[in-house]
């Protein structure tokens, strides 16, 4: 089920060149874009039955309590749909709706490591905004924690997951999982 939008951004990352004088990141360079566009791409394709079966609505998850309890953790989050998958030792376990950055505050692409977790952590940058179940991405103040999930881009940044479904992602994940956001 590769959407009208994914296709989009993968299509938007590809022709991204950085402004003069500004270096790209290792992880946003455009072969880790490719690479995390391709692994979206991958992510909502296995997740069409799971998508079509439950239909998720802004706020909502779907979990496999029965799947494998050890194997690597990945997660892929796409922004142009607004939903983060959840892989462990390759088998999805997870799907939830999510809401990423507003414009001018959009949330970066690439590839990312958890660097630090806190189960409750306050922002610094707005207001000590509460952020449950708090993941870091980078050091800019780029997260994935629990909070509103309207269903479209609406934080200053975060990828917002349904509270329920933070706390599980956050029981699995650890410090270096990797994070794949296009």
């Amino acid at each position: 089920m590769k959407t009208l939008a994914c296709v989009a951004a993968v299509a938007a990352l590809l022709a991204a060149t950085p402004a003069a004088g500004v270096e790209l990141a290792p992880d946003e360079s455009p072969a880790a874009l490719m690479v995390a566009a391709d692994a979206v791409a991958e992510a909502l394709d296995a997740a069409a039955p799971v998508l079509e079966k439950e239909g998720l609505e802004p706020g909502s998850y779907w979990w496999n309590d029965d799947a494998p309890s050890s194997g690597a953790v990945e997660v892929r989050i796409s922004i142009a749909d607004q939903l983060a998958f959840v892989y462990r030792g390759g088998e999805l376990i997870g799907v939830a709706s999510v809401s990423t950055g507003k414009a001018g505050k959009d949330t970066p692409p690439g590839i990312f490591p958890i660097l630090e977790k806190k189960t409750f952590h306050r922002s610094r940058k707005y207001d000590d905004a509460p952020m449950p179940f708090m993941q870091r991405l980078d050091n800019f103040g780029i997260a994935l924690h629990a909070g509103a999930n309207p269903g479209y881009p609406a934080s200053h940044g975060c990828i917002r997951l349904p509270s329920g479904f933070a706390k599980k992602l956050f029981a699995i994940t650890r410090v270096g999982d990797r994070v794949t956001v296009a």
